[in-house]
């Protein structure tokens, strides 16, 4: 399937929703504290999308083929979980990580987006590999604008998280995301920089790495869905949704809470 070209109406009905899924994650930041649960987590975010926002959380009943509909209205993935951890009742503790993904559909169009929470007072290493792992996530975007080669986000990343003495998760990546939840291009986080196709304005997708604190290993767990490292390291992740510009990169999914670019890294407008 070829990579679809947003046009100006898309890009600006797409920002609703992508800001949306950013605001998602300002209001539920104050929750997140020892004690809560993923599920009640959970419960705010899907109440605050569909009574306050007016929109759809994507991940509701989402079933790609082969999989069992997803149950609830977030990811919530906690220390060694990598990605699509499923909220439930365990409480949150003093010390722990925990990703939240958010994507919300409003009037059509999705955005996706996430952020790694820390849980009181964290590890040395916890706090570094949340640290890189943002890094990675803007580099990665520093290196988007028209006529540079796809595969230049993924090499960024990996020098970036590997020079760290961490490990890139291979099996997930980013995505292409517009009226479908994932379209393509498929945007891996590691890989060389002259790999894959050329950038164009109006190709929108996401950034999303998953950093490992060993090794890239991962497994499944019995629920189908939920993703763990194999030897219980932490892992952590960022996402955006960005579109490609005339000259450089537009950050769809900031909002007003967003923790901003690290200042060492130049993002091209």
């Amino acid at each position: 399937m070829a990579i679809s070209i947003k046009t100006a109406q898309d890009i600006a009905e797409m920002r609703t929703a992508c800001r949306l899924a950013g605001e998602v994650l300002d209001y539920i930041a104050p929750f997140v504290k020892p004690g809560v649960t993923t599920a009640e987590l959970d419960r705010i975010c899907h109440d605050y999308m569909v009574n306050v926002q007016g929109c759809i959380p994507a991940p509701l009943d989402y079933a790609p083929s082969g999989y069992t509909p997803y149950p609830k209205s977030i990811c919530a993935s906690i220390n060694h979980q990598v990605c699509h951890g499923i909220p439930n009742d365990r409480a949150l503790k003093k010390g722990d990580i925990v990703n939240l993904d958010i994507t919300t559909i409003k009037d059509g169009w999705h955005g996706d987006t996430s952020r790694t929470f820390c849980v009181g007072e964290i590890s040395i290493l916890a706090r570094r590999l949340v640290s890189i792992t943002h890094e990675c996530m803007w580099l990665g975007i520093a290196q988007v604008r028209p006529g540079v080669h796809l595969g230049a986000i993924g090499a960024a990343i990996q020098k970036h998280a590997e020079s760290a003495g961490f490990s890139v998760v291979r099996e997930f990546c980013g995505h292409g995301i517009g009226r479908n939840f994932h379209e393509e291009p498929q945007v891996l986080h590691y890989g060389k920089a002259s790999d894959g196709p050329l950038l164009a304005p109006g190709m929108v997708f996401t950034i999303e790495p998953m950093i490992n604190a060993g090794k890239a290993a991962i497994s499944e767990l019995p629920d189908g869905w939920t993703i763990v490292t194999k030897d219980h390291s932490l892992s952590a992740q960022w996402e955006h949704t960005i579109r490609v510009t005339e000259t450089g990169v537009e950050v769809m999914t900031i909002s007003a809470g967003t923790p901003p670019c690290p200042s060492h890294i130049r993002i091209n407008p």
